[in-house]
């Protein structure tokens, strides 16, 4: 079992070092479509039609993709005052309780969701106006982002469940 556990974490670091490197290539070409944008506009006088859109398109991508690989790393926001003031029982009830709706949330709202506005997006045929690519995988980035939520609200609570998680570290502190 041990092996099997060693395993899965092995295969989930290996997925988030990939999900970072996508991101960076990701912001490097957001920053790319930016500056072309800028000079097409202010140098050349006339600004390409698809950069806006491209620019809009990887934000998407970016955001979502780059809230699950924040979350993994625990570095989500998490007020944590009143949690602290408690004891260890109701500090751990409380970070399962948090884990629990995020995986509420990603399964229904990101994943769910998510694939019920791809599949209709796509059925539709409904294309973007510059690029002109189906709106569908322009989507695409919401239930990714649900599954790696989902996978990382799973190992966090296997770690509440067995101890192995600290509360304390659970939730970045936004003491004001």
């Amino acid at each position: 079992m041990k092996t099997l556990v060693a395993a899965m974490r092995r295969t989930r670091a290996v997925l988030v070092k990939a999900l970072e490197l996508v991101l960076v290539f990701g912001f490097a070409l957001l920053f790319l479509d930016v500056v072309w944008g800028v000079v097409s506009r202010y140098v050349l006088g006339h600004q390409s039609r698809w950069t806006e859109e491209l620019a809009i398109y990887l934000l998407i991508w970016i955001s979502l993709l780059g809230a699950a690989v924040t979350y993994e790393k625990k570095g989500h926001l998490g007020v944590d005052y009143f949690v602290g003031k408690m004891d260890r029982a109701a500090q751990r009830l409380a970070a399962v309780m948090v884990e629990l709706f995020v995986a509420a949330f990603a399964g229904f709202a990101l994943v769910y969701g998510g694939i019920e506005l791809v599949g209709k997006t796509l059925a539709s045929g409904q294309v973007s106006p510059a690029l002109d690519w189906p709106m569908g995988y322009v989507y695409l980035a919401a239930p990714i982002s649900g599954v790696f939520f989902l996978v990382f609200c799973i190992e966090n609570l296997a770690d509440l469940a067995g101890g192995r998680a600290p509360v304390e570290q659970t939730t970045v502190s936004t003491d004001v």
